[in-house]
């Protein structure tokens, strides 16, 4: 195994997906250009912006700052609601490549299904048009259960490349994880460490990241890599941005990823898709 296989994971079409990515939700403008070039410097080859971010423009622009050629970085974005048609998806593809200066995405999501719309399933014939015709190179979905997914295969016989669902150890998305696996989607985290500090100063977080050397971040994003998920953690400091990506030199124990297994609160405690209320 070469060791870029060991830093990335298989997508079902052929693309590969570094392990661990840089949110960057919700900086903007010449912060979020500074962290993402900064990023590029620590090691970062996954980018992870969208529509609803207002930040397109300044990933681009931290990337191109950093003077990294465009093959080695996997650059994703989303779009939202008001594009869910096959043309609206081919708009906001071009207006997403605009803002970030680049002629391809790696991959390119739904942002949420907005089922109270009803236009996801086109918004998904969109985005397997633009696979087919080589302009992106991975699709996906963001924020979809296992129902949704269904009718969009139902519909178009594809399955997503990727999923990006809130998930941590606490909102562990067991049964969602067990149906990506069995269809070849691959499992992406956005808010890995929790909303909020409760999981960092957990007290057994604390202890198995003082038997590692490790902080309690470190430990909490190990278990995404153990479970073969994506993590996309957020940072508001270098140093924050440092320790997410300073993961490769350790593994968790069975008895230590049987600990962390035990936080989940289970599927209610994930933001629902369903509700009208949540969306964009």
């Amino acid at each position: 195994m070469t060791a870029h296989e060991q830093t990335t994971r298989p997508l079902l079409r052929g693309a590969r997906i570094p392990r661990v990515g840089m949110g960057t939700w919700p900086l903007v403008g010449d912060e979020c250009a500074a962290m993402v070039e900064k990023a590029v410097d620590l090691g970062y080859r996954l980018f992870d912006t969208a529509e609803k971010y207002g930040n397109e423009d300044a990933v681009g622009a931290g990337l191109r700052a950093s003077g990294i050629p465009r093959s080695e970085v996997f650059i994703t974005s989303k779009f939202n609601k008001e594009n869910h048609s096959v043309d609206g998806v081919k708009r906001a593809y071009d207006s997403a490549l605009e803002a970030i200066g680049v002629d391809y995405l790696d991959l390119y999501l739904i942002h949420w299904p907005v089922p109270a719309l009803d236009r996801y399933v086109d918004a998904w014939r969109g985005l397997v048009q633009l696979q087919e015709q080589g302009l992106v190179k991975a699709i996906g979905v963001s924020n979809f259960t296992v129902h949704h997914i269904d009718r969009i295969v139902e519909a178009t016989g594809v399955f997503p490349d990727v999923d990006q669902i809130q998930l941590s150890v606490d909102i562990a998305r067991v049964e969602q994880r067990e149906y990506h696996r069995a269809h070849g989607i691959q499992t992406e985290a956005w808010s890995p460490l929790g909303r909020g500090g409760p999981l960092l100063s957990d007290p057994v977080v604390g202890r198995i990241a003082a038997g590692h050397g490790k902080s309690p971040a470190q430990v909490l994003l190990r278990w995404h890599l153990d479970e073969e998920i994506v993590p996309v953690p957020r940072a508001m400091t270098h140093e924050q941005l440092a320790q997410n990506i300073d993961i490769f030199d350790f593994t968790l124990t069975p008895e230590e990823l049987a600990l962390l297994g035990s936080f989940d609160r289970g599927e209610r405690a994930a933001r629902d898709p369903d509700d009208p209320a949540n969306g964009h």
